[in-house]
């Protein structure tokens, strides 16, 4: 490897109802992922090398994105310096403008780190919407970001009881997708906490309006656990007993668990990537507001193990 390729972690956003998911699908099928669009920019610098992005966490087709990342190489001519991260993100950003991607930070990273393998955790937060008397209740700006239910009011207290059932370590297979084959089922869930979020509307419009059109919240949960979040909200509708909870995660397969009971994508967003490899054990990132978190979500899972 030449001594001016250069290697870069980036951190990036985006909404993904429009993708096919974060990666990589071959060209000239009708709908493109994340990746497609992140490295025609890259292209667009003319680097010496084959542009080849390496996504950290992979998300599915209507899953978003507030802290998403990657790394890549990128090789220029011997008389051109690297770019610094500003100037690399700026430059991506630039030709990312028309899509619903951002680039939010750009960092030299060495050759050896890999972004991937090197992240120690992943977070993700699934936000819902409740009591609702229609669907046409929800206000256009949360169209496609989060899973509305109507008429519905969730037991939260048999919630977080349903939730102390998953921490710990356990073998997670109940919770994977039928026909999957993780590699590791077996994770350590460290932490459940449970407290309210708010909608993009009362977030902002709050001094023009005080009409509460639902009851939002937000769950901080396991890696692209949909059928996780599905159990939980099944619990606190009464459609599932703690005892059942108990029994599914016993049951390590993917076959015991109900049928029509997963969570839809929509309401799922990835929030953080977090690394020890040069002094980055922190993501120095704000998520913009129209997606902020609240700082208090309803259900707080660490856990162990990517």
């Amino acid at each position: 490897m030449q001594h001016n390729c250069t290697r870069y972690l980036l951190f990036f956003q985006y909404l993904g109802t429009k993708y096919s998911g974060v990666m990589k699908i071959p060209a000239h099928q009708p709908v493109e992922g994340v990746q497609n669009h992140i490295e025609n920019a890259v292209r667009r610098l003319k680097p010496l090398n084959e542009v080849s992005l390496y996504i950290s966490s992979r998300t599915d087709t209507g899953v978003h994105a507030l802290c998403n990342s990657a790394h890549l190489d990128i090789q220029r001519k011997d008389d051109k310096p690297p770019f610094t991260g500003k100037v690399l993100t700026d430059a991506l950003n630039l030709y990312l403008k028309k899509e619903p991607i951002r680039i939010t930070r750009a960092y030299r990273v060495s050759n050896e780190f890999h972004a991937r393998h090197s992240a120690i955790s992943r977070t993700y937060v699934y936000r819902l919407a409740t009591g609702l008397s229609s669907y046409s209740d929800m206000p256009i700006t949360e169209k496609d970001l989060c899973w509305a239910l109507r008429d519905t009011k969730l037991d939260i207290s048999a919630m977080e009881e349903a939730s102390a059932v998953l921490t710990g370590t356990h073998d997670f297979s109940t919770f994977q997708a039928r026909g999957s084959d993780p590699k590791n089922p077996v994770k350590t869930m460290e932490m459940v906490q449970v407290q309210p979020g708010l909608s993009f509307s009362q977030r902002h419009f709050n001094r023009y309006t005080s009409v509460l059109i639902a009851h939002h919240y937000e769950m901080q949960i396991w890696y692209r656990s949909y059928l996780m979040t599905g159990a939980l909200v099944a619990v606190g509708q009464g459609k599932l007993s703690v005892r059942q909870m108990q029994k599914l995660l016993d049951a390590r397969d993917s076959l015991a668990y109900p049928q029509n009971m997963c969570a839809p994508a929509c309401g799922l967003y990835l929030t953080k990537v977090e690394y020890n490899d040069s002094g980055k054990s922190q993501v120095l990132l704000s998520p913009p507001p129209i997606l902020a978190p609240h700082p208090r979500p309803i259900f707080s899972w660490d856990y162990n193990g990517i």
